[in-house]
């Protein structure tokens, strides 16, 4: 399962840990997906896409009702 966002493209972010004593570790900071249903807007079809929530909040998606 990929961990990108099918509307903006975001994936996971690499870096490293860095502690107190300056010993560092590598690390994966990954985008906070939800899947929902969403209805598209050309077609008026319902999917489940994985839509990061920053994508949710700026309404660049129309959520499905029941």
């Amino acid at each position: 399962m990929s961990r990108i966002c099918d509307i903006c493209g975001k994936g996971p972010t690499v870096g490293n840990n860095v502690s107190h004593a300056n010993n560092k570790t590598s690390k994966i900071w990954y985008p906070n997906l939800q899947k929902i249903r969403v209805r598209d807007i050309k077609t008026g079809a319902v999917k489940r896409m994985k839509v990061c929530t920053r994508c949710i909040r700026s309404g660049h998606i129309t959520k499905a009702t029941q």
